[in-house]
């Protein structure tokens, strides 16, 4: 008996030994090195000199980091109710769609996979101020929209580009919340008389609530990591007001040669978008039940 167990034992440790390895190496290793370097001062070229709390406190001091706060709350008030509102729309259509529901589905996927550099690129053509969507409103309404080049514009802008992008994989996620409702839930509010709206209010919208959550976090967690579109198209203008916090992180590391400062900034993004993710799961996350 004895043997068998540490046959066992032996066994579970090789399979689990190369995970370990892995995780040590791969995230580990980094992860220590990331708190090392957010309490260093150093440039790559000269020896590296512990400055403790120093990066942290020029951090909260620093006006570039506090306009950068601003930018991604006022991307999140765009981006999110419009990216939660057309994802949901979207899987609502597909419940209703009865042919070819999965060549819809990979259609809208194809914007989720697609090169955030490809898509940059083609939507600051589309944008642009001679561009066909301004042509458009000029020979309706004779005015041209700067997308880019007026703060809250181009913050409106760089939302609708990402807003395109997440709405199939998001809405895959609600479809699939969708479907697992009773359909008899549906047919006993039918009876006692409720209208559609009514069975939005008190059936779908309640019992989609874990897909609902999981939908905010990752949208919650993608507007602390943007970078391409704003880097691609508006380089972080007009006035800041697209610099976010992953260009802020690319800047100091690899063009002003501060990788400490960096760190620590980075640490300071993971606590702020762990607070807002545990914020929002306690006042939106409720128990379901399709009893």
């Amino acid at each position: 008996m004895k043997t068998l167990k540490r046959r066992e034992n032996i066994k579970g440790w090789s399979i689990s030994t190369v995970y370990l390895v892995y995780t040590a190496i791969f995230w580990g290793y980094p992860f220590v090195w990331l708190f090392v370097l957010a309490m260093s001062k150093w440039n790559f070229l000269t020896p590296r000199r512990f400055t403790w709390f120093n990066n942290f406190i020029k951090l909260f001091m620093d006006d570039e980091f506090w306009r950068v706060v601003i930018n991604t709350f006022n991307f999140m008030l765009y981006f999110i109710p419009m990216v939660l509102v057309l994802s949901l729309l979207f899987a609502m259509a597909l419940t209703k769609v009865k042919y070819f529901k999965t060549f819809f589905m990979l259609s809208f996927l194809v914007a989720y996979v697609s090169s955030g550099v490809a898509y940059s690129i083609i939507f600051s053509k589309l944008f642009a101020i001679n561009g066909p969507l301004n042509k458009l409103t000029y020979s309706l309404f004779g005015v041209t929209i700067p997308w880019f080049s007026q703060p809250q514009l181009a913050i409106l802008s760089i939302s609708m580009m990402i807003t395109w992008k997440f709405i199939g994989y998001y809405g895959l996620i609600l479809y699939s919340g969708l479907v697992t409702i009773p359909k008899n839930l549906y047919e006993a509010a039918e009876l006692d008389g409720a209208n559609r709206w009514v069975k939005f209010w008190k059936i779908t919208l309640p019992l989609l609530n874990p897909s609902l959550v999981m939908v905010l976090v990752l949208a919650i967690s993608l507007t602390f990591g943007i970078f391409t579109e704003p880097y691609l198209i508006t380089g972080g203008g007009p006035m800041k007001h697209t610099y976010t916090f992953m260009m802020m992180i690319y800047t100091n590391a690899f063009q002003k040669l501060n990788p400490g400062y960096a760190s620590a900034l980075a640490i300071v993004t993971a606590l702020i978008s762990f607070g807002c993710v545990i914020l929002t799961r306690k006042l939106i996350e409720r128990e379901v039940s399709y009893s």
